[in-house]
């Protein structure tokens, strides 16, 4: 006797679980856009205040080179020790934790990274530090 068998179903993919997380997605980001919209529309005028100060953290590090021949340089402009004095001394006042990293020359005379430390303190920097790069171990 012969047994009848049914057709299978072709395998698919469901896609309404998708399809329901987009229109979500949608939603949320079309929701979103309007709140941002509404930040702007007001036309508000702000107080202004005489002694104002930053509200960021402290600025970078100034780095002060010493190149091998004793020539200083700050952000790529060579000054003189009176120069470097005047520009530290502007950023102590302008920020009174300023970092200062001096980097000197292996090839340097000594004598020219401790002249530029003793202008980094005369001009009243406290926080300085010297640069140096960990030596190379070999195996």
């Amino acid at each position: 006797m012969p047994l009848k068998s049914l057709p299978l179903d072709e395998p698919g993919i469901n896609l309404t679980s998708m399809l329901d997380v987009v229109m979500l997605l949608i939603i949320f980001f079309m929701l979103g856009s309007q709140f941002t919209e509404e930040e702007r529309q007001y036309d508000i005028q702000l107080p202004t205040v005489a002694d104002a100060t930053a509200l960021t953290g402290q600025p970078d590090e100034i780095v002060v080179n010493i190149r091998g021949d004793g020539t200083i340089s700050v952000r790529n402009q060579v000054r003189t020790p009176a120069e470097l004095e005047a520009f530290l001394k502007e950023a102590a006042e302008r920020f009174p934790g300023q970092a200062v990293v001096v980097r000197g020359d292996g090839r340097a005379i000594y004598q020219h990274v401790m002249d530029a430390m003793s202008t980094a303190r005369q001009a009243g920097i406290r926080n300085l530090s010297l640069a140096h790069r960990p030596a190379e171990v070999s195996p």
